[in-house]
């Protein structure tokens, strides 16, 4: 679904979206040589696990590159990566948190409703994009809930 939703939004910007899915550690590599061949300067990091592990290696071969990287939670960022935007997780877990509190209580998983995140966050690194040569908009950091100079 999500990916339906970006090709509509690389279309009408008239870009070409290509999508990756390294299924290891050594297939990041691989994904980011093909990025560096292909001359791509931005990157959309998925929420994944195996990129939440690797996200150290992930920030290093993105700024080795000077993609404009931008990722799902804000340990990115605050590793040193350029930007996240997503669920605040703390605001997650606490609902989950509720969520057992109800079923403890008595209450049927199958009668509580599918809660959606409520919570969003943008982190920018503003050295990251000092180093990469990038400006960020003004409006863009006036809007972030947290800028990491």
């Amino acid at each position: 679904m999500q990916e339906a939703e970006l090709r509509r939004a690389a279309n009408t910007a008239g870009r070409e979206l290509m999508v990756l899915r390294p299924g290891n550690a050594d297939e990041i590599n691989v994904a980011f040589a093909t990025l560096v061949e292909r001359k791509i300067s931005a990157l959309l990091v998925g929420a994944d696990a195996l990129f939440n592990n690797h996200r150290r290696e992930i920030i290093i071969l993105a700024a080795r590159h000077a993609m404009a990287a931008v990722y799902p939670w804000r340990e990115f960022p605050s590793e040193g990566g350029l930007l996240s935007y997503g669920p605040n997780l703390p605001d997650a877990y606490y609902q989950a948190g509720l969520y057992v509190g109800r079923i403890l209580k008595g209450e049927k998983p199958a009668d509580l409703p599918v809660e959606q995140p409520s919570k969003f966050e943008l982190v920018i690194n503003l050295k990251t994009a000092r180093a990469i040569d990038l400006t960020v908009p003004p409006g863009l950091i006036a809007r972030a809930d947290e800028v990491i100079e």
